[in-house]
């Protein structure tokens, strides 16, 4: 039976987190931090509170925290110019994805999804007037360019990119973005380029963002999460690039549904910006990913390619059981093997079994080493 295009698919994460809690299980179902955040966004958040006035901030968001982004973008070492027209700071990741296919979208309009894929993608294109298209990737989880090139009608208005990807922790490359302007060129299809685990790139790789690319940059809305970047994902804030056109009609729609965003956090984010290292959280993270795949290596789970970003973890179960559904195996290993996982098949529309599961690696050291461990010892 065909899911509802994913209205339901956010029950079966909280159910999974659920199951975890009530079974005691080390949780590594949800990609949701559980270590600290750094102090000094503390402290400015609690400055924030004696030095602004409280009040809405503008649409586009407050002129310090913009002024702030086209620095921090300036510094990458693929460096990104940015101009203060073309960014809007919004409420979540969430927001900016559903605000941009809401500008852009008339009934009927097709909208590509690559799967596996984030579960807000599918609703978001439904809720308004879109058709959701899915091309699901194999196994590699490599983007088959002419498999890609059969979705794509005269109905196409939008693909959705997540680079580096939830849950598989594959990125696009410069040459991918190349590929893809090649795709859609010839034809009138907006990019939704959701990157909010942007600077979690692996192995000396560096991110590449879509608005690098010339041309892809006009029909762009490119998504970043302060969430995920400070893992201080409760603060939902977020920002969002495009052209200066397409964000006058973004902002059409968000004035009537938010308005504005989060005022004493956007300040905090903008003084916290002056001091932020991004490879400080960078080397975190990548090494709870090392931690995590050392020592899954001790027991029969198989990591096929590790991770080359973000928060998870992609693993086959097959060793361990061949029948099962992916669904039964994550219920069966967090309620009897006490670690919680997520299967793969929650990440598609249609797939009811798959032969992986997703881990996050986004927590505490000790999580992740304990959790290990037991799996050595029970598996």
């Amino acid at each position: 039976m065909e899911k509802n295009y994913g209205f339901n698919d956010y029950k079966f994460f909280t159910e999974m987190s659920e199951l975890s809690s009530r079974h005691k299980s080390y949780d590594l179902s949800l990609g949701l931090p559980d270590f600290e955040i750094d102090p000094r966004l503390r402290y400015f958040l609690k400055e924030s509170a004696d030095m602004i006035s409280h009040s809405y901030e503008s649409l586009a968001g407050n002129s310090l925290l913009i002024e702030k982004i086209i620095q921090f973008n300036l510094n990458r070492k693929n460096s990104l110019q940015l101009r203060y027209e073309e960014i809007n700071i919004v409420p979540c990741s969430t927001f900016g994805l559903y605000t941009s296919l809401k500008s852009i979208l008339n009934r009927g309009d097709e909208v590509i999804v690559i799967q596996p894929s984030y579960y807000t993608y599918a609703p978001s294109i439904v809720l308004n007037g879109g058709v959701p298209v899915y091309y699901d990737l194999e196994n590699d989880f490599k983007i088959d360019w002419e498999k890609l090139q059969q979705c794509i009608s005269e109905k196409t208005k939008a693909i959705i990119v997540n680079s580096p990807q939830n849950p598989t922790g594959k990125t696009w490359s410069k040459e991918d973005w190349d590929q893809l302007y090649d795709l859609i060129k010839h034809q009138e299809i907006y990019l939704i380029s959701e990157e909010v685990y942007d600077i979690y790139h692996y192995d000396n790789a560096e991110h590449y963002s879509s608005f690098l690319h010339p041309e892809l940059r006009k029909k762009t809305f490119c998504i970043f999460s302060f969430g995920k970047m400070f893992h201080a994902t409760g603060w939902k804030v977020s920002y969002l690039l495009a052209a200066e056109e397409l964000l006058q009609n973004f902002r059409d729609h968000q004035q009537y549904i938010s308005y504005s965003s989060n005022s004493p956090c956007q300040y905090a984010i903008a003084k916290y910006l002056d001091v932020f290292d991004p490879s400080e959280n960078q080397i975190i993270m990548e090494n709870k990913r090392n931690i995590f795949n050392e020592l899954i290596q001790f027991t029969p789970l198989a990591v096929e390619e590790i991770s080359q970003g973000g928060f998870f973890q992609i693993v086959n179960f097959r060793n361990v059981n061949k029948t099962m559904t992916d669904v039964e195996f994550s219920k069966w290993l967090t309620v009897e093997k006490k670690v919680s996982c997520l299967p793969l098949s929650a990440f598609y529309n249609s797939k009811t079994d798959s032969d992986y599961i997703r881990f996050s690696f986004a927590k505490k050291d000790d999580v992740i080493i304990n959790a290990l461990e037991h799996l050595k010892k029970e598996l």
